[in-house]
């Protein structure tokens, strides 16, 4: 019999948040500097932006040269890597103003561009309500405890472990276990629940259980992270 489940880590981006569309992201982007395009021209423009993967918390880019893969491969261990892969991957888009890569930057980290997964505070009351300890544990470039902080989910999360803020990326085991000491927790006690079993599944070589969740739209994906109560002793 395994060991009683005594933790539980969440990924951040498709797991317990998500993204606004591309289209929306743009279009906010667009009316922060006043730019105006034709329907044909904003939707191709979107489309380019979701090909290339230069949202933040979006789809991963479809085809990369070797230079943007370099950047892209190194973007979730420092704030300037990140900030520098996907502004270079807006301006592979072909932008309308160069001044755009900055504000679809800076405007994917506000609350308002991302929207909770309808389970997600559910499930984190109830671990709170069981004494269940939780971190969130991600793989980014820029502080999103903000955004918890917006939609009230912070007070439900015990520490924040995020790749830049200690140079150290998913599926590196190190990574964990900077959470599982900060939880109180070992690797065979504690729930990994993610979107990306490469990424996530590092956790994996700690003993931690793997519980994958579908990186969909957030009125597509049915209640599935209460599943992870399931687990617990």
């Amino acid at each position: 019999m395994g060991a009683v489940i005594k933790a539980v880590m969440f990924d951040f981006s498709q797991t317990l948040l998500r993204c606004e569309p591309t289209g929306t992201w743009l279009d906010a982007g667009l009316a922060r500097l006043g730019l105006e395009l034709p329907a044909p021209e904003r939707d191709a423009l979107a489309e380019r932006l979701l090909v290339n993967g230069a949202m933040p918390g979006g789809p991963e880019p479809r085809q990369m040269s070797a230079e943007m893969q370099r950047s892209w491969d190194r973007r979730d261990l420092t704030a300037e890597s990140h900030r520098a892969a996907y502004e270079g991957l807006t301006h592979l888009s072909g932008i309308p103003d160069p001044a755009l890569a900055r504000v679809l930057y800076d405007l994917h980290m506000e609350p308002e561009m991302w929207r909770p997964y309808p389970d997600a505070e559910p499930t984190l009351e109830e671990l709170r309500r069981r004494g269940i300890p939780v971190a969130v544990v991600s793989n980014i470039g820029w502080d999103m405890r903000p955004v918890f902080v917006h939609f009230g989910l912070d007070k439900l999360i015990d520490v924040f472990v995020l790749s830049y803020e200690h140079g150290v990326e998913k599926p590196d085991p190190a990574l964990f276990q900077v959470a599982l000491d900060a939880l109180g927790s070992t690797g065979p006690e504690t729930v990994m629940v993610g979107d990306n079993p490469s990424k996530d599944g590092g956790a994996t070589a700690l003993g931690c259980v793997l519980h994958h969740v579908a990186p969909i739209p957030v009125d597509e994906r049915p209640d599935v992270l209460a599943a992870v109560l399931d687990l617990l002793g």
